[in-house]
């Protein structure tokens, strides 16, 4: 029953995160994260914990727990670790593509076309982050699908400090792109198409933005 309450603070605090609902710095009280939830204090310190070794919270010494603050040269490494891991993803989606899986992944994209220009950012930041998670999944690797789930948290982090501006709806379609390769079984152009992709979205970072504020009650309401 702990584990089952630990897990549930740990997967809405990334929830959170991934959403862009809790901004870098943010304290993360315990009191406060133990009354939201309704358990104790030691459960909400365990799940911290968790959220410490994937770094997505920092500990920090008779201050408490905060929501990581990646520095430049973090955001520039978490990139760099995602297009390793997303290219050879890539090839190896090519080689085993089915007319199922492309089903699938053209279904996702449909959803994210769905959602642009709806005003509901939080359902258009999880659908294109999840894009690259659903490649994954639909490969049946779920150690890979973990990996690019946690990157991917942490790249919201770093999207959410740096981001200049919204590119959304050029990332949809830059995954219509990649999905109409997949489908052609064209590697080389899959990949390619993909590692352009992670750089736009680096590209789009500007990291001399000052950090936004949050609110814990109000990231965590809905």
């Amino acid at each position: 029953m702990e584990a089952s309450s630990t897990s549930a603070i740990v997967e809405a605090l990334t929830r959170a995160i991934a959403l862009h609902r809790l901004q870098p710095g943010t304290k993360l009280a315990e009191q406060k994260l133990a009354d939201h939830f309704g358990v104790s204090r030691t459960l909400v310190r365990q799940a911290l914990f968790q959220l410490a070794q994937n770094r997505l919270v920092s500990m920090e010494p008779a201050r408490g727990a905060f929501v990581a603050t990646p520095s430049v040269e973090e955001a520039r490494q978490v990139f760099a670790v995602r297009r390793m891991l997303e290219t050879e993803m890539t090839r190896a989606f090519v080689r085993n593509v089915t007319p199922t899986k492309i089903k699938a992944l053209r279904a996702h994209v449909a959803s994210e076309k769905a959602t642009m220009g709806t005003g509901d950012a939080s359902s258009r930041t999880e659908l294109l982050g999840d894009f690259h998670v659903r490649m994954a999944e639909l490969m049946g690797n779920e150690v890979l699908a973990q990996l690019l789930g946690d990157l991917i948290s942490r790249c919201a982090l770093v999207t959410l400090m740096y981001q200049s501006a919204s590119a959304a709806e050029h990332s949809h379609e830059e995954h219509a792109d990649i999905v109409a390769a997949l489908a052609a079984r064209d590697e080389e152009r899959a990949v390619q198409l993909m590692q352009t992709h992670l750089t736009h979205v680096e590209a789009s970072l500007t990291f001399d933005r000052k950090r936004p504020a949050s609110d814990l009650a109000a990231a965590l309401a809905s």
